[in-house]
């Protein structure tokens, strides 16, 4: 009893075997829910047919465009006048570094 797939998609074909499997046997009605829950995310309907994808509404009125952002310098916590290690610290020599 061999099956052509109905999709390329390897996925969508299995779950469409796993719900063949679920369909029809009694209790299994919230797996076959979960197998068409499945199916829909990957685009497809239980039948094993393509869902067209609607496009999404896009709004009439025209957005004003955003200005973009400009770069801030970064903060520093440190003082650049400092020219001592902190407190507790020793300096490295120069043949350490």
């Amino acid at each position: 009893m061999t099956q052509t797939p109905q999709t390329d998609d390897s996925m969508v074909a299995a779950l469409l075997r796993e719900r063949a499997g679920y369909a029809g046997r009694k209790g299994k009605e919230d797996r076959v829910e979960a197998v068409d829950e499945q199916l829909r995310l990957r685009g497809y309907s239980p039948d094993g047919t393509r869902i067209e994808e609607q496009e999404p509404e896009t709004p009439e009125t025209p957005q004003k465009p955003t200005e973009p952002e400009t770069p801030q310098e970064p903060q520093t916590h440190a003082d650049p006048a400092r020219t001592a290690p902190p407190k507790g610290r020793r300096a490295r020599r120069p043949e350490q570094a």
